[in-house]
């Protein structure tokens, strides 16, 4: 039997242990999309206990019930029957620790049981496997350390983690005040740099939406009558991000529609929004993909990568939305087909010459074939290796299981040694070990692959496929 996450943890051949610990385990990350709160990294916070790094919390903003942290952990105690009092509740940090510890023992086979040995181990130097039995031990030896030990503030978890890159995910209306102040810092090492999350432009629907315009032309001064204008202001949120080192974009959309770019519906649903008339879905569906088509050429210009998040069902349980807000645990996996409408956004943008990078991701795992040969048919124009990219395997995909899946499809159907990589798409400090797991999982199967006898056995070829994969590919792609 083997060592319950041991040194070879997911290394099953020698080729597999080699490529690991002798070429990606100590590479630089480059964590080009997450969550985490620049303000966080500015401050170097500190954390009382390991609750707070883990399982997050509630604050109140204007009057305003905020809960935050890793809905991932959440979600496993619901099904577990923890009460929401442990959850998002007032109990102590340490009942709240306790619970969690306990889910973990039904989890077999939860990636999250992986995730939080390999933090325990990283960051903690503990080898002790977490559950109702060790949870007393484990709160005592983590909280003593975060209290102890410099490494453990958000800039030290940054810098013993080898990380170069941090891409957090913005609002187009933030001023980017902590990402200034951070880039101002010379003891600052780690760069940490704004994307465009331009999602509120795109929700004509919402009640905050006409809000959401008036705000954007207070920073910007451009008044919105028409479609144009909304375009030229979102321009110039473009413009001060890159200006303030931005090399992504993001986009959350539960679909991409298949309906053909069209300015003059996208302007006349624009109006009736302002004017509060009624949308149809199709007039909806209209104005996003004409916006997608204008961000497109805006981040072609300015060498911005686009992303895509798709087919995500989110907000499902009406009454803790209500209660909760958004990102509390309550979204799934959508079925959505979205190669159509990926296709006629790519195509427009080609047929310009205005495509910029794109790497989509989809959340359901039925999407990555067509994803991957989507992406071979708009490789042409040489600009960079694997202009078009298929995302890593994103959310409830982020498994074991979902990772190989997504390996092995874009090595069959595009070119795996041009990836760019993992990341960590959290708000945790803590999880920069997932590039660790994705780095094991990488070179189990290219090992497999190299002494099945199903490629060549070149210690230099391999060995850059690796370097490149890890970190190499990420890194010339988001032109750092």
């Amino acid at each position: 039997m083997k060592e319950f996450m041991g040194k070879d943890f997911l290394l099953e051949t020698q080729t597999a242990k080699h490529l690991y610990h002798d070429i990606a385990k100590d590479l630089p990350i480059i964590d080009y999309h997450c969550h985490i709160p620049p303000k966080e990294v500015f401050e170097n916070r500190k954390f009382d206990n390991i609750a707070q790094v883990w399982l997050g919390g509630h604050s109140v903003e204007n009057g305003k019930d905020i809960y935050f942290g890793d809905h991932y952990k959440w979600r496993l105690m619901r099904a577990n029957g923890v009460k929401e009092e442990y959850i998002t509740g007032d109990k102590s940090d340490y009942e709240r620790f306790e619970q969690f510890a306990k889910s973990l023992e039904m989890a077999i086979g939860n990636p999250i049981v992986h995730w939080t040995q390999l933090e325990l181990k990283q960051f903690f130097d503990c080898d002790i496997p977490l559950n109702s039995k060790t949870c007393k031990q484990i709160w005592d030896l983590c909280n003593e350390k975060l209290q102890n030990d410099p490494n453990l503030s958000v800039l030290g978890m940054i810098r013993t983690s080898n990380v170069e890159m941090v891409g957090t995910t913005d609002d187009p209306l933030d001023d980017l005040y902590w990402h200034k102040a951070i880039a101002d810092d010379d003891s600052i090492e780690v760069k940490v740099l704004p994307s465009f999350r331009p999602d509120r432009f795109f929700k004509v629907e919402n009640k905050t939406f006409v809000e959401d315009l008036k705000r954007l032309e207070d920073i910007t001064k451009v008044v919105v009558k028409n479609f144009d204008d909304l375009v030229e202001a979102l321009k110039q949120r473009v413009t001060y991000f890159v200006e303030h080192g931005c090399k992504a974009s993001d986009h959350g959309l539960s679909y991409v529609p298949s309906v053909t770019i069209n300015h003059a519906i996208a302007n006349r649903t624009l109006h009736k929004v302002l004017n509060q008339q009624n949308v149809t879905t199709f007039e909806i569906d209209t104005y996003t993909m004409t916006l997608l088509y204008e961000l497109g050429k805006i981040y072609a210009k300015n060498d911005v990568v686009m992303q895509l998040h798709v087919n995500a069902m989110r907000n499902t349980n009406t009454k803790y939305f209500e209660k909760l807000g958004a990102d509390t645990g309550f979204d799934n996996i959508n079925n959505h087909v979205n190669g159509q409408g990926v296709q006629i956004l790519l195509n427009a943008l080609t047929y310009e010459d205005a495509c910029p990078k794109v790497i989509l991701y989809s959340l359901n795992s039925a999407e990555m074939e067509l994803f991957a040969s989507l992406a071979g048919s708009f490789q042409a124009d040489g600009k960079v290796a694997s202009q078009i990219q298929l995302g890593s395997a994103w959310w409830f995909l982020d498994t074991k299981d979902g990772m190989e899946n997504q390996l092995k499809t874009l090595a069959r159907i595009g070119t795996l040694g041009n990836f760019v990589g993992m990341l960590t798409d959290s708000r945790s400090f803590l999880s920069y070990t997932r590039h660790e797991y994705f780095r094991r999982i990488l070179c189990n199967l290219i090992g497999h692959w190299v002494e099945n006898g199903e490629f060549v056995n070149d210690e230099e070829i391999l060995a850059q496929i690796i370097r490149n994969i890890c970190y190499e590919n990420a890194k010339k792609y988001f032109s750092l």
